[in-house]
């Protein structure tokens, strides 16, 4: 008999639902019976005991809010009774012992990636094409449409729609609910042209809206996280075009790119447009420049490499009640997996580490990495404070629609993904790894801010958790989409890679789903499978400004 309700941590005095609970029917945990007193919705919680104002919320084990008022045993929890409240932490003498997982099935096991010259192997094999400055995009636009097609790299399905048959319609006086109700959906287009380059896998183009205008710091940063996607594992070389008078210099960039790789070696083009005679002029040399730059990354080819090469990153965006019970600790448990195998892993989102810093602060592995995480993460509450915007504003209406009602509760559920590991480092934006195990970098919670700082940082595949659904992906780092409940898995299916839904049904452990994930990562690291994201062509970038974003 499939269990309906859950406490997720021994000191818990809430219990999730994992089915709809009606007011009135009573419900078993345990030797323990409950009343509930009110409809709770599944993915929602209840009261475990009687609850005064001012009394504790706890879940996960730390304290995820405060009761406003009065809350009955058995009584759904809500915004209207309890609020956002954390626990303190800070700096403190205890040494954290770790059991890693037994990892003899994966440890002589390999995968076919890219070696570069700096020792780094990546899964996938890009060239970029980079503007300095957003007065540039145009001109990416334009290169995009000459390489793109000409080179074979539409993408293996792209949907199509007939809308010549509303024009049609339309103009014959059809009504409004006749063109609602007419189909133009056409089977999805397979692309059948052959690549030039078949060592490559795309030209990968990525605009923004920086590089001038703002302050010279946010130039900087943006130069700064351009070298981290050229350094990038996945990356064979980039062209960049520079307008020549904005504050994000090539002299910038080629500084960043120094200090990740003294050796570098990649083709790299950097051009000028006011230097040159004209736009045509312009575009031509990027286009040849480019296609030469094409003809040296094809020449790479795949080669076995160790687990330990792989660096993945860890990501929630449209979270639910459920993505701290299943999606979230099945990911943990492939990072924990991976940093027995001697992997990197990365835990992002600071925001949403919110009520689970002691614990991380007790797992770092020497005072200065937990003295730098407090220091970032009390710096950056502040800053969102003094906006006007504290980490208890972080939930979307999604999330709290769906269970993570405060920001702690949504944040010790999305700390998961970390699994259990030692932090060995803490890098503040757009800083790369260096180190093998668990790294936190300093990232706002939002979905594709968070995603293109992972993949800055180095991140070769990114493992994206998801209760809602969303069609988030990388522009360089393939993006595995884990559904945290079986309805959203068959419901959006075409985005969807990895179910874990099934651990909510009772069907798999958590150790299992774990494990399932580590085999879809290796799969897609030696180019075996590929993930939805990349097949549908989500190719998100969007550089954070280092401002109050959640």
């Amino acid at each position: 008999m499939r269990q309906r309700v859950l406490r997720i941590h021994p000191d818990d005095n809430v219990i999730v639902a994992l089915d709809q609970l009606t007011a009135g029917e009573q419900v078993q945990l345990q030797s323990e019976t409950y009343e509930i007193r009110q409809d709770v919705p599944a993915k929602h919680k209840f009261a475990q005991v009687d609850f005064k104002p001012g009394d504790s919320i706890i879940m996960y084990g730390v304290q995820v809010g405060k009761a406003v008022h009065s809350i009955q045993k058995g009584e759904a929890i809500t915004t209207q009774n309890i609020h956002h409240a954390a626990e303190s932490y800070n700096l403190r003498e205890k040494q954290y012992r770790w059991t890693p997982p037994t990892v003899d099935q994966w440890q002589s096991m390999t995968f076919n990636g890219y070696h570069r010259a700096d020792g780094k192997v990546g899964v996938a094999n890009y060239w970029l094409v980079i503007p300095l400055v957003f007065c540039e995009n145009r001109n990416l636009q334009v290169m995009r449409e000459a390489l793109v097609k000409e080179l074979g790299y539409n993408r293996s399905r792209s949907h199509r729609f007939d809308v010549r048959t509303l024009v049609e319609q339309y103009q014959s006086g059809a009504s409004a609910d006749s063109l609602l109700a007419t189909p133009i959906a056409l089977s999805s287009e397979t692309a059948s042209k052959r690549r030039t380059f078949p060592n490559v896998d795309g030209v990968q183009f990525l605009t923004h809206e920086g590089g001038c205008g703002g302050t010279r710091q946010d130039a900087q940063t943006l130069c700064a996280l351009f070298a981290g996607y050229i350094t990038h594992a996945n990356v064979a070389g980039a062209t960049v075009l520079s307008l020549g008078c904005q504050n994000a210099e090539g002299k910038i960039l080629l500084e960043e790119i120094n200090k990740r790789d003294a050796n570098f070696s990649k083709p790299l083009y950097i051009l000028e447009q006011q230097q040159s005679s004209s736009e045509e002029d312009f575009l031509e040399e990027a286009i040849k420049k480019t296609f030469v730059g094409l003809t040296q990354a094809n020449q790479i080819e795949r080669e076995p490499a160790p687990l330990s090469k792989l660096v993945v990153g860890l990501e929630c965006g449209g979270s639910d009640g459920f993505s701290g019970i299943s999606a979230n600790p099945s990911v943990g448990h492939a990072a924990d997996l991976l940093v027995s195998l001697g992997g990197s892993v990365i835990l992002s989102e600071f925001p949403e580490l919110c009520g689970v810093e002691q614990e991380l602060t007790d797992r770092c592995t020497n005072p200065a990495t937990a003295e730098r995480f407090i220091s970032i993460m009390q710096a950056y509450s502040r800053q969102a404070e003094e906006a006007g915007s504290g980490f208890d504003m972080n939930p979307s209406p999604g999330n709290i629609k769906d269970g993570l009602i405060t920001d702690a509760i949504k944040s010790a559920g999305a700390a998961k993904k970390g699994g259990t590991s030692p932090v060995v480092d803490v890098l503040d934006y757009p800083e790369p790894v260096t180190k093998p195990g668990l790294n936190l970098l300093c990232t706002p919670g939002n979905d594709v801010e968070s995603t293109t700082g992972l993949a800055g940082a180095g991140a070769t595949i990114i493992l994206f958790t998801t209760g809602l659904g969303t069609p988030t992906g990388n522009a360089v780092a393939p993006t595995l989409k884990v559904a945290s409940n079986t309805k959203l898995a068959k419901r959006m299916s075409d985005i969807i890679d990895i179910d874990t839904g099934t651990v909510i049904s009772g069907e798999d452990t958590i150790e299992d789903k774990g494990e399932e994930i580590l085999d879809f990562i290796i799969r897609t690291a030696g180019g075996d499978y590929t993930p939805k994201a990349v097949h549908l062509g989500q190719d998100d970038f969007i550089p954070w400004k280092r401002g109050v974003s959640l």
